[in-house]
């Protein structure tokens, strides 16, 4: 064996993005119901030159399988006849045997150990280049140009200007990394020195982690994502509980923390401990729904970016996968294919009246299916869980599609509903008053350009267009190709009120007044046109430039990060903005924001090679669009098909 390979085995965890916890993973049954913490034990000396190995492994009596180790050949293709359960112990190394100038391994940890720097207690990236330096940046390359019209001065201080911007955001999103074991696992959510109260601010969010992995991805960094990918999936199976009532089996947790405490037995040494939380110690205590759902999208996404396609073939992952999809497919009393859910349970994680069937989550719901449905193992116990997803998509397709688009059409429609209509004929089949269409909306909707309501359900329709469930349903082909630019031209027609001082707003327009007390409960925090209500956030610019680049006009997404440039830099990358054209920063905002931050990362990235983007997107197969047909001329609004045409959902 080569020094730098026995260097490799032996500093195990010791340094980022040159190995992976390898030794700390693997979850082989269906069942998962082990109820295991993931530790990692360390020393207590300091971080900057400390080394991790790690070794001993603990087993569960689970069952017998072949999978492939976590590392790029550190364990490779393994039998075992029980599943490894983590217990990953990490001692210090009193030095570096064998790594010296010559060996590949060695060189870079100790070039690169000159540079590191401790953030909470963590081996973090280089320093970020702060806000002051910046600026000062800026003033000393406008001193170089006196002459203010000089258009090619002024476009070379444009492009510095742009370019330092990046660099700075890069800085923060590394300063934002989390390490468990030695290797990166996450981002936190914001890391801001002016606030003394964190909150779970300092945790590790699954959707608010997607644009940062995607960043990374983009940039060729991938063992960040990886190991995220497969250190949650170790704890999709956590049993924890609501007032003594356990969530569904296969849920994935809101956010994680790796947490140090005291090894017992051992005053010099402590532990490391991945603590997840599923809602049950969240503001609310909601369940998040879209956290197994983005993660389905970014572990596809990290197979076609890098080119892996081993972790999503991984036994444990393939189950983690069918755990997820037989959590939302599951039968209940819902007579619809979308996803029922309660308030709270996705991005706008407050009451906001989203109860029912969100646009969001069928949007991420839609395209976590496709994903899935790309990426699972054709086998024998596969084959009924497939037929289940495509009747789902189908009949989610056509739903969404028939029953939550509108525009000044099908505004004129909804005007003349007759009421209380019964039979399967029924045009009117959810029983919408034509007194739901609101003043703001006949005088808001352009006479080009339509969008996907944000929920539906019977005598209620919620006219609010929310911009999230709107671009992922372009991303994921929910929305037609038709509705799709209707959608982008739209947004175009509606700029002021959309991206206005700062894009993008969460939903428009505001709740006020009476209706803002009764369905957000007087919450003082989703004030009209703040937060939740109607707020600016800038991590919507990514979704933004992918539906733009996916219907190929990526210069909306280009104005809408030229706008953010002017500000997002100057104030410190908060969370979100207020007002109704957001002109200020949120009044409960953080500043530097991960996913602000990365959010304009993944932006600028995706313009600068737009064919990245297909990471991203999904298709829809010729399958889904002859059974989509099909349902639509068995529509009793159109004329009737065959007699004996078989039809699945009645619809």
């Amino acid at each position: 064996m080569g020094t730098s390979e026995a260097v490799l085995q032996v500093f195990c965890g010791a340094v980022p993005r040159l190995c992976s916890t390898d030794s700390c993973f693997s979850k082989c049954d269906p069942i998962f119901s082990s109820k295991y913490q993931l530790k990692c034990r360390k020393r207590r000396v300091s971080r900057y030159m400390q080394l991790l190995s790690c070794s001993g492994m603990q087993r569960s009596r689970i069952g017998n399988y072949r999978f492939r180790g976590i590392g790029s050949g550190l364990f490779g293709n393994m039998t075992v006849g029980d599943s490894w359960i983590q217990s990953c112990k990490c001692q210090q190394a009193g030095s570096i045997s064998g790594a010296t100038t010559e060996d590949e391994n060695g060189t870079w940890f100790v070039d690169s150990a000159k540079k590191l720097n401790t953030i909470n207690n963590m081996v973090n990236a280089p320093n970020a280049l702060g806000f002051q330096d910046v600026q000062q940046l800026k003033q000393e390359k406008e001193g170089l140009s006196p002459n203010g019209t000089n258009g090619t001065v002024r476009d070379a201080f444009h492009k510095i200007s742009v370019d330092s911007l990046e660099d700075e955001a890069w800085d923060l999103l590394r300063e934002s990394m989390v390490y468990y074991c030695g290797s990166p696992v996450g981002t936190i959510a914001a890391k801001d020195p002016t606030s003394s109260n964190v909150l779970n601010y300092d945790q590790v969010f699954i959707r608010d982690f997607i644009p940062s992995g995607i960043a990374f991805l983009l940039k060729g960094e991938y063992d960040i994502v990886r190991n995220f990918i497969l250190h949650t999936l170790q704890l999709q199976s956590w049993e924890k509980t609501m007032d003594c009532h356990s969530p569904g089996q296969g849920l994935m947790p809101a956010s994680f923390k790796v947490r140090t405490v005291p090894l017992d037995g051992d005053e010099s040494a402590t532990e490391e401990v991945l603590d997840p939380d599923f809602g049950e110690a969240a503001i609310g205590r909601v369940a998040p729904v879209d956290s197994g759902l983005w993660w389905i999208i970014l572990l596809r996404a990290y197979g076609k970016c890098s080119g892996d396609l081993s972790v999503q073939e991984r036994v444990d992952v393939q189950t983690g996968i069918k755990m997820i999809l037989r959590l939302c497919l599951a039968d209940g009393f819902d007579m619809f294919p979308t996803l029922l859910v309660t308030d709270g349970s996705c991005m706008i994680d407050r009451r906001m009246g989203i109860h029912g069937h969100p646009l969001e989550i069928q949007s991420l719901f839609y395209s976590a299916l496709l994903c899935a449905r790309e990426m699972l193992a054709p086998e024998d116990g596969s084959v009924d869980l497939i037929r289940a997803l495509n009747n789902r998509l189908v009949a989610l397709s056509f739903h969404i599609r028939e029953y939550y688009w509108v525009d000044l059409k099908k505004l004129n429609e909804i005007y003349r509903y007759k009421t209380e209509e019964y039979s399967y004929d029924a045009v009117n089949k959810f029983n919408i008053y034509p007194d739901q269409i609101s003043s703001w909306l006949v005088e808001w909707m352009p006479n080009k350009g339509g969008y996907l309501i944000g929920n539906l359900q019977p005598a209620h329709m919620d006219f609010r267009f929310f911009s999230l469930g709107n671009l992922w349903s372009v991303v994921s082909s929910i929305a037609t190709t038709d509705q799709s630019h209707a959608i982008l031209d739209l947004i175009e027609s509606k700029w002021g009120d959309l991206v206005a001082d700062m894009p993008f707003k969460i939903c428009y327009p505001a709740l006020e007044g009476q209706e803002w007390q009764i369905i957000t409960g007087s919450d003082p925090k989703n004030t009209p046109w703040s937060y939740h209500n109607a707020g600016s956030w800038p991590t919507l610019l990514w979704q933004l430039t992918v539906a733009s680049i996916k219907m190929n006009r990526p210069e909306i997404a280009a104005k809408a990060v030229e706008v953010a440039e002017k500000r997002i830099s100057r104030d410190k990358w908060p969370e979100y903005y207020d007002t109704k054209r957001g002109r200020f920063i949120g009044k409960q905002a953080r500043l530097f924001q991960t996913w602000s931050i990365a959010g304009y990362l993944v932006a600028k990235l995706l313009l600068a090679d737009p064919s990245k983007a297909k990471i991203l997107t999904t298709e829809e197969d010729s399958e889904l669009v002859n059974a989509f047909s099909c349902m639509i001329t068995a529509n009793p609004r159109r004329k009737r098909g065959r007699k004996d045409l078989k039809q699945t959902y009645i619809v």
